[in-house]
């Protein structure tokens, strides 16, 4: 590690839990990100910032200025290009000793296991079910972790999915899309919520590259926004998840 890596990262350097080691996985993990939004965007800040060796933007989205109420990677002049192509360019500026590729696409059957092969997690933080499935699927078929967050309103969870025998993936907890189902459009969303997912998104991220404590695995995590409390639930596997099932 070089003397300016060493000053960068020396509050992760000095805790037991990273230390040196979990600093060097850090710096050779490769992580996807898909959607560099409200989620993703928050989420890669604190990505970059922590040496995350290999980050990949997924997204084919422009910024609007309906975006700027929580995406706080942009700003005004931002407005009307690519989210993929901008967020690379601050996450380079904030951290220019890791490696970022933008993908101004969106992800599709055809293109999903191009796109996210390779990696150690994938981060989903798209708003469409029909994309979740996608990415479900992909990781699945991968055998790649998946840390996955929502929110709409003041609400808002992560959860972290795999593909081992005793870990539940995405569809185990929603088999198919909920009927009426609304996007944040429609239902609205406090800015700030978006920054406390996608940060406990990074800190999931952080700790299963590091090994530092206890993963979301298996589990998800709930946050009130208007009580100002969480809880955390276990969450099983599902026998008849039409995702995992049929790959047990």
């Amino acid at each position: 590690m070089t003397p300016n890596a060493i000053k960068r990262y020396a509050r992760h350097l000095v805790l037991k839990e990273i230390g040196g080691p979990g600093q060097q996985a850090l710096l050779a993990a490769k992580v996807a990100i898909v959607g560099a939004g409200g989620l993703g965007g928050p989420a890669g800040l604190y990505l970059a910032a922590a040496g995350v060796g290999h980050l990949s933007l997924i997204d084919d989205d422009k910024v609007a200025t309906s975006n700027l109420q929580r995406q706080v990677q942009f700003v005004n002049t931002d407005v009307g290009m690519p989210k993929a192509i901008v967020m690379a360019d601050t996450l380079k500026d904030l951290n220019p000793d890791i490696s970022i590729k933008a993908h101004q696409e969106r992800l599709t059957p055809s293109n999903a296991t191009a796109l996210l092969s390779g990696f150690d997690v994938i981060l989903d933080g798209t708003d469409s079910f029909e994309t979740r499935f996608l990415i479900n699927k992909a990781a699945l078929d991968l055998k790649t972790i998946l840390v996955s967050g929502a929110l709409g309103r003041f609400d808002g969870q992560v959860g972290v999915f795999g593909s081992e025998a005793d870990m539940p993936c995405y569809q185990c907890l929603i088999p198919q899309k909920p009927p009426g189902a609304e996007t944040c459009s429609e239902v609205g969303v406090v800015g700030a919520l978006a920054g406390i997912v996608g940060s406990m998104m990074a800190l999931e991220t952080i700790k299963i590259i590091t090994g530092a404590g206890d993963s979301l695995a298996g589990k998800l995590w709930i946050f009130d926004g208007l009580s100002a409390q969480s809880r955390t639930v276990g969450l099983p596997k599902d026998p008849e998840c039409p995702a995992c099932s049929p790959l047990t």
